[in-house]
């Protein structure tokens, strides 16, 4: 690789190092190796089932707790809502209204989104902020076709000269639509945040936005904190960030030499939201909650999505405390062999892990890491990634949340292994980052970074090969102490398309 004076301050510049790039672009040669998953991880076999009885329990020890401790729910909600309308992007290419009425075209291809959208116009919560602009700007708009109408309706709802949802975040697209009012994903998470994570009537959450953004979602919290304010008797403090330059990557032609563009600068890339490990660090609390911005439901759903929350906390509260009081023991002088086979079926049982030492220093290091509680849900079909027992290049074995873009399904037993897996990721966490003594964990320390995904995507019409760290929940936190605990289906309700807004989750008493 040879860098120009101009390369190495545009480096510098970045926060990048060219030690760091050089690992870059090693990774693009060497290519990053699949996973190998051993089994798929499922109820008795690295997922627990919680006991209703041990639930309640579960819950009274977090409320006991609860308002003692510092505690954050954060939410990555960077992403842009483009996804959404990808069928309706389609519709605004393939179809010219004053060719073809909207029935013809219906009936010549694979368009049931598109149908089932414009059949169900009334019950989105953005119709009226739709219509309205859409008069403003074409006013004999209910005198066209219902091509034309569905065309303009689309056009208007995602162009810059319009509402532009195509380039909002998914955070502030209406999403639910009550009879006075309708609320965005952002709303939601400040509503249901207060059911439990509610601290002495205060309640903190902690958004990773794009900076362009910033003035959208804080326009949004002026307008709805009095209203969620007053519902919940609840204060909000609201934080945020952006995902920092340094953790961007540096982009490479397909044969991985250097991708420059028209100005012959090095292009560089975020990294996925991996690079949240680094916002994440930045947050000091004793619990942290993490869920996806998409991830809401309405008013009448909370309450039972709050009581899994709150079993979440509390089974991650006591693991803590278990392994806390177990470092304690094994940082004496003198600890039984008793105590060491306790500690050590503590760790099987509760931990999965299934080959720790003897040695109380080995031990020690094993116990004094974050931890981290995700709920399971079981496999709908729903694109992602789920828990795994996997085995390193070192031949150890551990239980990790793994997407499918790690796995190589060309693979005739790595591909039946994913068919039989029972268990989903929805992305709900409970994590502890401070230490027995109070002090908050360097997460950077605690990542594989070997980890990561190489993608194919392109620039002014060039392809290009983009780098993405390992996943937040993944290779960001490989070498976090964790527990998995299936949750039930009700509480994972993500918006991945439009159409996902009419499931009765979204649709206030539907």
């Amino acid at each position: 690789m040879n860098l120009t004076k101009q390369d190495i301050q545009q480096l510098k510049d970045h926060g990048l190092t060219i030690e760091k790039v050089f690992g870059q672009l090693e990774s693009f040669s060497l290519g990053i190796p699949f996973v190998e998953v051993v089994t798929a991880a499922s109820v008795s076999n690295g997922i627990e089932v919680i006991a209703n009885e041990n639930q309640q329990k579960l819950i009274t020890h977090y409320e006991n707790k609860k308002d003692s401790l510092d505690i954050v729910k954060f939410i990555p909600a960077s992403g842009a809502a483009t996804r959404m309308f990808k069928f309706l992007f389609e519709f605004l290419e393939a179809y010219d209204p004053d060719e073809k009425t909207l029935n013809s075209f219906l009936k010549k291809g694979d368009y049931s989104e598109l149908s089932k959208f414009v059949g169900s116009l009334r019950d989105f919560a953005f119709l009226n902020d739709v219509r309205n602009k859409i008069r403003e700007i074409y006013p004999d708009f209910k005198h066209g076709t219902k091509g034309l109408r569905a065309h303009l309706f689309a056009k208007i709802m995602l162009n810059e000269k319009g509402l532009n949802y195509a380039n909002m975040p998914k955070g502030l697209i209406p999403f639910h639509k009550y009879k006075k009012y309708a609320t965005t994903a952002f709303e939601e998470h400040l509503y249901e945040t207060a059911f439990y994570a509610s601290v002495n009537d205060n309640v903190y959450l902690h958004f990773t936005f794009s900076e362009k953004h910033v003035p959208f979602f804080k326009e949004e919290f002026e307008s709805v904190k009095k209203r969620v304010s007053k519902k919940t008797k609840t204060k909000f403090h609201i934080s945020y960030s952006f995902q920092k330059k340094e953790t961007d990557t540096i982009a490479v032609k397909i044969d991985n030499k250097i991708f420059r563009d028209d100005n012959e600068k090095l292009v560089f890339r975020p990294s996925g939201h991996g690079a949240l490990i680094e916002n994440l660090n930045d947050v000091d609390a004793d619990i942290i909650f993490i869920k996806n911005i998409d991830n809401v439901a309405t008013e009448e759903y909370v309450e039972g999505i709050a009581y899994y929350k709150k079993v979440l906390a509390g089974k991650l509260l006591w693991i803590q405390e278990k392994a806390f009081s177990y470092l304690k023991d094994v940082l004496k002088e003198e600890i039984s062999s008793e105590k060491i086979n306790e500690i050590k079926s503590f760790l099987w049982n509760e931990l999965n892990i299934k080959e720790s030492p003897s040695d109380p220093k080995l031990i020690a290091t094993i116990l004094d890491r974050p931890i981290r509680v995700c709920g399971v849900v079981k496999n709908t079909g729903a694109p992602g990634g789920g828990p795994f027992w996997i085995r390193n290049e070192l031949g150890e074995i551990s239980l990790q949340i793994v997407e499918m873009s790690q796995i190589n399904t060309n693979n005739p037993r790595q591909e039946a292994m994913v068919s039989e897996a029972t268990h989903f990721n929805p992305v709900d966490l409970v994590c502890g980052v401070r230490d027995y003594k109070g002090n908050k964990y360097d997460l950077s320390k605690y990542t594989n970074p070997k980890a990561g995904i190489i993608s194919q995507k392109s620039q002014d019409g060039k392809p290009l090969k983009a780098l993405e760290l390992p996943g937040l929940w993944n290779g960001a936190m490989a070498s976090w102490n964790t527990a998995f605990v299936e949750v039930p289906l009700q509480t994972f309700n993500p918006v991945k398309t439009v159409n996902d807004l009419l499931n009765k989750e979204h649709r206030p008493n539907a």
